[in-house]
């Protein structure tokens, strides 16, 4: 079952980007930047480790780092009202 990507962000999945720094084997002074997004679940991210996992399989270039970052597109609605903005001035 194919689910959408707000039913994934509400099971928990957050948009999150993978940094891989990398270099080809006959040029290893020349540090490459590659970021890739998807949609994983944190704090493992089985889809970036897949994803980490095909480069080094398939791809000749050698990774020298790879930073992560995620984030929650989907949260609770903060609700503020005019009185509570009142007593904050």
């Amino acid at each position: 079952m194919i689910r959408s990507d707000l039913a994934r962000q509400l099971a928990g999945d957050r948009l999150t980007t993978a940094e891989v720094l990398y270099y080809l084997p006959d040029h290893p002074a020349l540090l490459q930047r590659f970021l890739w997004q998807t949609l994983d679940l944190s704090p493992d991210y089985p889809k970036v480790h897949r994803f980490l996992d095909f480069w080094r399989r398939e791809i000749e270039a050698v990774i020298h780092s790879v930073t992560i970052s995620a984030s929650g597109l989907v949260s609770p609605a903060k609700l503020v009202t005019a009185r509570q903005i009142a007593e904050l001035q």
